[in-house]
């Protein structure tokens, strides 16, 4: 839930790393999803802002003062509501977006389309990895290193299901995004384009050293967040990747 207070204090997720709750969006005019950004304080002392919500005077402010605005990234072509607003608040800020974004949305500036051959001036503290081989969704997930986080979009969802109607509930159940047991929703499984593409990207991310999730939509992980990852993609990678070990 926003806060509503005067000033709002944005919860630390780790070292160096917080959330922000942004408000809620409708998917399709109608099904009702909750926002969260990842603000992550690099060691030259600026902020990396992930999928950045709308900004408030409010959450401008509790942003401030962690650190400057360096970094915008949106992390697919769906994920572009705050890139805009917080790069009017930031001009020089860097705008860092997914590979297919700025087919999406021209209108958008954008400093770098973000591959897997890009070496952003952050690389060595957050890796990233462009999914490959889905047929609509060009989602690049990121580690932030120094606090062991996995951070994702929508490939992974958890949806809470507090304050939600039992209509969306079944809905959001159906589809296999709902509560702690959510996981990757079914549209996205149904749309390979690629799938050994696919797998190699989620194998690839399964590699890396992290304990942590932060999701954009739904319940973060602190602690055995590796083994919930690879229960999550036991369909696509095989049941061996449930500790993140690759054969």
């Amino acid at each position: 839930m926003v806060q509503t207070t005067e000033e709002m204090k944005l919860p630390a997720f780790g070292y160096n790393i917080w959330t922000a709750d942004g408000d809620d969006v409708r998917m399709f005019g109608a099904l009702p999803f909750t926002t969260r950004m990842t603000i992550v304080k690099l060691e030259s002392g600026g902020l990396w802002l992930h999928s950045p919500v709308l900004p408030t005077p409010q959450r401008q402010r509790a942003v401030e003062r962690l650190g400057p605005v360096e970094h915008l990234v949106a992390p697919n072509k769906i994920h572009s509501l705050g890139i805009a607003p917080w790069k009017a608040l930031y001009p020089s800020a860097k705008v860092w977006a997914s590979p297919e974004f700025s087919k999406r949305h021209p209108d958008i500036f954008v400093d770098t389309l973000l591959t897997n051959d890009v070496k952003p001036p952050w690389h060595d503290e957050i890796d990233h990895c462009v999914i490959d081989g889905h047929a609509f969704l060009d989602e690049v997930e990121f580690l932030h290193k120094p606090s062991k986080t996995l951070i994702i979009t929508d490939f992974i969802q958890k949806h809470e299901t507090e304050h939600t109607s039992w209509t969306w509930r079944g809905v959001k159940r159906m589809v296999g995004v709902l509560g702690k047991n959510g996981g990757v929703p079914l549209d996205i499984k149904l749309s390979l384009r690629d799938r050994p593409a696919v797998c190699d990207s989620i194998k690839t991310i399964l590699e890396w050293d992290f304990e942590n999730l932060i999701l954009a939509h739904g319940h973060c992980i602190r602690g055995g967040a590796k083994r919930e990852v690879g229960r999550v993609f036991e369909w696509l990678v095989g049941p061996n990747q449930q500790n993140g070990d690759i054969e």
